[in-house]
């Protein structure tokens, strides 16, 4: 069961990072917002740091979740991968309110960057990786690397998604998106537009 109160410390730091710089955010801001003492979050996380690998972790957590939930068995494995990135991405890029992952991902915090680009790789990869091996063996997809192709996809839509690399410029993500989604399509001998749910709207597909 998880305790109330280190959930209350996770809902408060993300409440305060989507409005507010990191580096604006104190232990005392976290607790006061938690209506909790200064003393229990320092029972429960060392540091804020602790915290906001906690908040990261959770983020990713949620949206798998979210897949595993969507997810129906009779699904191809090009329907699981677009419903994975749809937990992920979620609605529109300009609809960046409704998704804490693409929230963080416009904090100008390098720090905070990195750290979600290596979580996405930790918990998303192997996901994705047993899509593309579903994949081929449907036929629907061609790789002998799944692995590897899985943690280079990962690694390159979080790349785009980082706001200290790339502008936040709704039209500049979408046409690197679409880029790469016919990158996808070529190198992973999909259908042409296999891929294209990357980068179209939700109402488009």
């Amino acid at each position: 069961m998880k305790n109330d109160k280190q959930e209350r410390i996770l809902d408060a730091m993300e409440e305060l990072m989507c409005c507010m710089p990191d580096k604006d955010i104190s232990v005392n801001l976290i607790a006061e917002k938690a209506g909790i003492a200064k003393g229990s979050v320092y029972y429960y996380f060392k540091s804020k740091e602790d915290i906001l690998n906690a908040v990261v972790s959770r983020c990713y957590k949620k949206a798998i979740h979210e897949f595993f939930n969507g997810i129906q068995t009779e699904s191809s494995a090009l329907e699981k991968i677009k419903l994975l990135f749809r937990s992920l991405i979620k609605k529109e890029f300009r609809n960046k309110e409704q998704n804490l992952i693409l929230t963080l991902h416009l904090h100008e915090d390098l720090q905070l960057h990195n750290k979600m680009k290596m979580v996405a790789v930790q918990e998303i990869a192997p996901i994705l990786t047993a899509l593309l091996q579903e994949g081929c063996a449907e036929g629907s997809i061609q790789t002998d690397t799944p692995k590897e192709s899985a943690e280079m996809i990962v690694a390159v839509i979080t790349f785009f998604l980082d706001n200290t690399i790339f502008p936040t410029d709704d039209a500049s993500m979408y046409q690197k998106l679409k880029i790469f989604s016919n990158v996808l399509d070529t190198s992973l001998h999909a259908t042409p537009g296999s891929f294209d749910f990357l980068w179209k709207p939700v109402d488009s597909n």
